[in-house]
């Protein structure tokens, strides 16, 4: 076939269907080697599809079969043709199939090799297929046929609703019978005292899944009702078979599409089972690290945990990786556009979230504190009571919870009273002003008996007192004292500060601190017989 004898057949089929006039060139293709990629459309009358055919690029076959429907319509509508007239006329370039004096189709050579068979072959059971497509037409919209599609519209409707009936009958009296003997029965599920599942959560999983099966069994009621009643008359019989295919199609697709990615859904169970027997190996092995069955030079066993988890990090996401090509519709562009969508949400979502999981991370190799110690953070003061990914959890000395970034306490400065008192104790200290005119040494002393006044400061090492500078008006003193348990600090503070003001009023030296302007004409002290004035006790003022 030459390129000449293609480009003239296509502009008779377009002469003859009634197309465009111009056509783009098409590349010539031999009759013996029928291409399976040309696109097609079917010719349908009824919703009995006839034949496909095809088209070309600026007529499309979808155009093209609807001007055959049309015509054979037209063909059928026209009581003065008769099925027995349709012929096949030979014409320039193509075969015509004529009923009567209307024009059906025309037969190309293209159509012919598309099909591998001859042109007259092609256009003799297109004929055929024609001429019992307008006698079905016509017998469907006899009276008789209008009188049975009416009766079973009628039959169908009752026995519809009469389904119903049953169908909400039914429910009810299930419902009573679960009701009275089924949910009687029904008990919470757990272990010792333990609950792994309440009785009220089983009820509703119950009504949820008898909700669900009988929407199940409405819609197949409604799908059969609606499929035969549309199948009754000819105009919507094509419809019918839709609505069968709502129900059918989707069941066919994720059949074919279950058994056809069966390899790779061994592939990734094996992947699902290698990952999780890998992590729970992992575990043992840090659990052990944590409880000290297993030891790891310069390995802290505190830090197993944290470890594990950046651990199994790491291999969820290799076994992610491996796995993602093998996962069912991974190379689709839906696919892909959402994994997208969602990487790129949650890079601007989460970036707080993740810096402060990597500074909770680095904060527990760096052991700046663990739980249970007393920490100073920013303004906050008060006990480690949990460490968690993202956040740290302080209790104060008023029983107040402060939570705080990690990602705050990494870029901040972090006291720590316990680390180092467990071995060396803690001290505290507090400061004084003394003016120029008191003794050193009687300062000192006055500090230490203070000091040895207060309860709960330990013996180790022993209480000093430092010289902190030399100001303008006074001198500034400090006393140090050891604390036995970190977690009394404050009491301990408070009773120190007590005794130095008791110790000081009793030998009349003056605390010129916060700011001095003067010499007062007498010292700024309490006298003896004033420490009890009310409401003070005079048991708790008394000297010790």
């Amino acid at each position: 076939m030459s390129f000449t004898r293609i480009v003239s057949g296509a502009m008779v089929l377009l002469a003859v269907y009634g197309g465009p006039s111009r056509l783009l060139a098409q590349p010539a293709q031999s009759a013996a080697t029928p291409d399976p990629d040309v696109p097609t459309a079917a010719v349908v009358l009824d919703g009995i599809e006839l034949f496909r055919v095809r088209g070309v690029s600026s007529y499309p076959a979808a155009a093209r079969a609807g001007l055959i429907e049309d015509r054979i319509v037209e063909a059928a509508a026209d009581p003065r043709v008769a099925p027995a007239s349709l012929r096949v006329v030979e014409g320039p370039g193509a075969l015509r199939i004529m009923a009567g004096d209307h024009l059906v189709m025309g037969v190309v050579d293209a159509d012919a090799a598309l099909e591998d068979v001859s042109r007259l072959d092609l256009a003799s059971a297109h004929m055929i297929a024609v001429r019992d497509a307008i006698a079905e037409y016509r017998e469907a919209r006899s009276p008789a046929a209008r009188y049975r599609s009416i009766l079973k519209t009628v039959v169908s409707t009752g026995a519809f609703a009469l389904a119903i009936g049953l169908l909400i009958w039914f429910w009810r009296r299930l419902d009573d019978v679960l009701r009275r003997r089924v949910q009687a029965r029904i008990h919470t599920i757990g272990i010792q005292s333990f609950e792994l599942m309440r009785a009220d959560r089983i009820r509703a999983a119950l009504e949820n899944l008898l909700f669900a099966l009988r929407l199940v069994v409405y819609f197949a009621c409604a799908a059969l009702y609606l499929g035969y009643v549309l199948a009754a008359w000819p105009s919507t019989r094509g419809v019918s078979r839709g609505i069968a295919g709502l129900a059918v199609d989707p069941l066919r697709t994720l059949g074919s599409g279950l058994i056809g990615n069966i390899p790779r859904l061994v592939f990734l169970a094996v992947v699902f089972l290698v990952v999780r027997l890998g992590l729970r190996l992992l575990r043992m092995f840090f659990t052990a690290v944590e409880h000290g069955s297993v030891k790891l030079n310069a390995f802290e066993p505190e830090w197993a945990q944290p470890t594990y988890k950046i651990v199994r990090l790491g291999v969820i996401a290799f076994g992610l990786i491996v796995a993602y090509p093998y996962i069912p519709g991974s190379d689709s562009e839906a696919f892909k556009g959402i994994s997208l969508f969602i990487g790129i949400v949650f890079s601007l979502g989460s970036s707080s979230a993740i810096a402060n999981i990597i500074a909770g991370y680095m904060m527990t190799y760096r052991r700046a504190f663990k739980v249970g110690d007393r920490v100073k953070i920013g303004e906050s003061v008060g006990d480690v009571i949990e460490m968690r990914l993202q956040v740290t959890h302080l209790r104060t000395v008023k029983n107040e919870e402060v939570v705080i970034p990690n990602s705050q306490i990494l870029n901040g400065e972090v006291l720590n009273y316990s680390s180092l008192a467990r071995e060396r104790g803690l001290l505290l200290h507090t400061e004084v002003g003394i003016g120029y005119e008191t003794p050193w040494r009687q300062v000192e002393a006055m500090l230490l008996a203070a000091a040895a006044r207060t309860p709960g400061i330990g013996s180790k090492p022993a209480a000093f007192v430092l010289v902190k500078r030399l100001g303008d008006f006074a001198v500034f003193y400090e006393i140090n004292v050891p604390c036995a348990e970190v977690q009394t600090m404050h009491l301990v503070y408070t009773a120190l500060h007590h005794n130095v003001l008791d110790v000081f009023n009793e030998h009349g030296v003056q605390i010129m601190t916060p700011a001095y302007e003067g010499d007062p004409p007498e010292p700024k002290v309490v006298p003896p017989g004033d420490w009890v004035r009310p409401p003070a006790v005079a048991e708790a003022a008394t000297v010790r």
